[in-house]
Formats: structure tokens, sequence, C-alpha cells
């Protein structure tokens, strides 16, 4: 059995991931934690995660209950989830990090720090969308340069970064699969007389509205035709699933940096 201990226990996702380790197979919470200041820090994590009682209060830090697990789930904020993992790395827990926003120096020191554990980490634990990572590379690759590429994302008005890690994974998957750099053709806002666009670009749009969980397009432009590939995300158990079956993936790897690529064996 795998004992899991969750991040963020008190937070939309760390109750959704809650919910699904309880009703997993072959996993079980061994321990869950906020950050030190959270109100609901002693709290029995399933009253919280409105499961009732279950008897687990909500740890003011990972370093209180390390111990007690073999692998993190976490999905916080950066700066919290790069000291999760140095914790982890030096208390031989296995991490499945699904935080977004994590960019520039802090990620290097993340992906180092987690080459040295085992490490699950992608910007979303979504079966459908990891499908859709690998389908999007082989129509770029099939479709070339004869047709333009736009990405689209939509989530609800309290997503903090932007565009979403889902979206720019896309964008990276769609300049790999045709030889471009990103950095070169990435093209985040139009506005004005911006003239004619380039047959090299890489548009990626950002909406925010409501409450919507998530939405991700891929549109390849041609002339008289065009192809849409869309991911609608219904709630966050989704990604809940996703990130309890790569813990239960990554338990028995070897040290490493992996993805949900790996995890469903959908690496090319």
């Amino acid at each position: 059995m795998v004992k899991a201990i969750v991040a963020g226990a008190a937070g939309r996702m760390g109750g959704r991931i809650i919910h699904a380790i309880k009703q997993g197979d072959g996993i079980l919470l061994a321990g869950a934690f906020e950050r030190k200041d959270h109100p609901m820090v002693g709290q029995d994590a399933g009253q919280v995660a409105g499961l009732g009682s279950i008897g687990i209060p909500i740890a003011g830090s990972l370093d209180e209950i390390a111990d007690k697990g073999d692998v993190l789930i976490d999905f916080t904020s950066p700066e919290a989830s790069l000291e999760h993992i140095r914790v982890a790395s030096t208390r031989g827990l296995a991490s499945v990090i699904g935080t977004t926003g994590i960019v520039g120096e802090m990620l290097k020191e993340m992906e180092q720090t987690a080459r040295t554990t085992r490490c699950v980490m992608s910007p979303n634990m979504s079966v459908g969308v990891n499908v859709m990572f690998r389908i999007a590379g082989e129509m770029a690759r099939l479709l070339g340069g004869e047709y333009d590429m736009e990405i689209l994302e939509t989530h609800h008005r309290m997503k903090k970064d932007a565009p979403s890690g889902t979206a720019m994974r896309l964008a990276q998957v769609l300049s790999s699969s045709t030889g471009r750099d990103l950095n070169k053709v990435a093209v985040y806002q139009r506005k004005g007389m911006i003239g004619e666009r380039t047959s090299q670009e890489i548009g990626i749009q950002t909406w925010r509205a409501g409450d919507i969980t998530g939405e991700h397009t891929v549109m390849f432009g041609g002339i008289g035709e065009r192809l849409e590939l869309i991911h609608r995300a219904h709630n966050r158990d989704n990604f809940a699933r996703g990130a309890v079956r790569a813990a239960l993936w990554v338990v028995d790897q070897s040290p490493g940096l992996y993805d949900m690529q790996d995890v469903l064996g959908l690496r090319a």
C-alpha cells in the first residue's frame, strides 16, 4: 500500500486529491499539511475536504510528517513546491508536483533537486491533456509549415499565472515538432497595426472568466480549412486522479525526473 502525503490540504486541489486517494486502490492518506500560519492547521483533513473525520490532522509543515509517507503530492505555489522538494529529497520521499508557474532559476533548481529523488512533475496531470500533448505534436509534424498554429487557454478568474503551464507545454510541443525556437516565435498578444502574420509564429492567447476549470484549444489554420484540438476540464477531479496514478507509479521508479508522458507510456 502506497502511503501519500498531500500538500496544500485545505485548498481546492488538496481537497480533491484527498477525495481521489480515499477512492483509489493501493493508496492511502498518511498525512496532510498546510503552511504553518494557515487557519486549518490542526483540523481533521477529512472534515476540511468534506469527507468527515478520518483521524488525520493537518500539520503545519512537511517536516513534521515526512517520515509517515512514501510519496508527496503537491499542487501549491512555486515557492512552496520548491521548499517541499528540498525536504522530500533529504527525507527519501518520492514526489508528484502539479504546481504551475515555476519558471526561470526556480525551475532550474526544482529540476536539479528532483533528479536526486523520484519525481513526476507535469503542468497538467490529466490523462486527456497528456494524450493531447502527444497528438498535437503528431499533427504539427504532419501539417508542417503550411498551417498556422495558435493556442487559446481559458481558466477561472482566480488563476494567478498566465499563460497556463499546459498552454506553454503545448507551445513547446508545437515548436519542437516543427524545429522552431519558441523564445523567438511565441506571440502572446496582438494589438494595433501588427502587419501580416508570419508563418513561423505560434500564438498563445489567454482568457480569464468566472469559474472555468480549464479549456485548451490548439488550432491549425490552413488555406480553406482548419483543424482544432480541444480539451475541456469539467472539474478538478481529472487532475486529482492523474496525480494519484502518478503517485502509484513513481514510488517504484529509479531516482530521476519524470512527467505524465512517462507515467502513461506515451513517451515517443
